[in-house]
């Protein structure tokens, strides 16, 4: 719930960021503060660095946190916040196919029925939110798709080819790899726009918090939800996320209905369902 509430937050902190920054600055600057916070504990934990997880980290480092950062950001200057956390319920549904194709992940039928309960909410949010209809998904909502996609793998990969590493060894020597890329990336955009406008102290602060909070202390809580939990199931938080997403919407002065209620309560059923265990698979 914690690291629902922060990646549901995420998405307003970006949107406040545009207002200043490119999408292409905007990404960067998140890699590259998450890494910088990240980097004593980095260098830590290169002494458990080892040759055989090198290309697993990679996919965990850009697959994982790296391209979804730009491609959220690009999204989210067509699409409303809102929206944009909405669509990211859809990783649950790719981390199992991608489960079931790749891993030969084992899935019970308890948890594709939680799939499709949360699914379900989630789509019911996306058409019942104010002022949200399948017209307004236009082609930049594709970028979130292709985004959830990116974790989906990174999600399956980290659960399957690095159980011996903790959620901060995964999440340090990760970012460790994405940080220099993003800075080298960063020192080749033009921030005279950004200078021109007198709001981009606070904008950059915006950044700052979700660089921070939501990216280095969210990934450090996912890669360990991963590791303690099968991979679909860490990734059923983004269920909840269109919670948080309603919950700003609604201090922004949007409307909540009945429908909207319902819509929730069908994301927390399919989590429920998603991580239940019956009495024999508890022993």
């Amino acid at each position: 719930m914690v690291l629902a509430f922060v990646w549901g937050s995420s998405f307003i902190l970006m949107k406040i960021g545009l207002k200043s920054f490119s999408p292409e600055q905007a990404g960067a600057l998140r890699i590259l503060l998450a890494s910088l916070v990240l980097l004593p504990i980095s260098l830590k934990q290169l002494k458990s660095l080892q040759r055989k997880d090198m290309k697993s980290l990679l996919i965990a480092g850009f697959i994982g946190s790296f391209f979804p950062a730009f491609l959220f950001m690009k999204a989210e200057t067509q699409i409303n916040s809102s929206l944009a956390g909405m669509l990211n319920s859809l990783t649950p549904v790719f981390t199992l196919i991608v489960g079931l194709l790749f891993h030969k992940t084992a899935v019970r039928w308890m948890q594709i029925a939680g799939l499709s309960l949360g699914l379900a909410g989630a789509a019911g949010l996306i058409l019942a939110g104010e002022g949200f209809h399948l017209g307004t998904v236009n082609s930049y909502a594709f970028y979130i798709v292709l985004a959830t996609v990116f974790y989906a793998i990174s999600m399956n990969q980290i659960k399957s080819k690095l159980p011996h590493l903790t959620g901060v060894q995964v999440t340090s020597l990760s970012f460790l790899f994405i940080g220099p890329v993003a800075l080298i990336y960063l020192l080749t955009t033009n921030f005279g726009p950004v200078l021109a406008s007198p709001e981009w102290p606070l904008h950059l602060l915006a950044l700052a918090v979700l660089g921070i909070v939501g990216t280095a202390l969210a990934m450090l809580m996912m890669n360990s939800l991963i590791r303690h939990s099968s991979a679909v199931a860490a990734s059923s938080v983004t269920y909840v996320i269109p919670i948080f997403a309603i919950m700003w919407g609604v201090l922004d002065g949007e409307k909540v209905t009945l429908l909207h209620l319902i819509c929730m309560g069908f994301i927390l059923a399919g989590v429920y369902l998603i991580n239940w265990k019956s009495r024999k698979q508890k022993v």
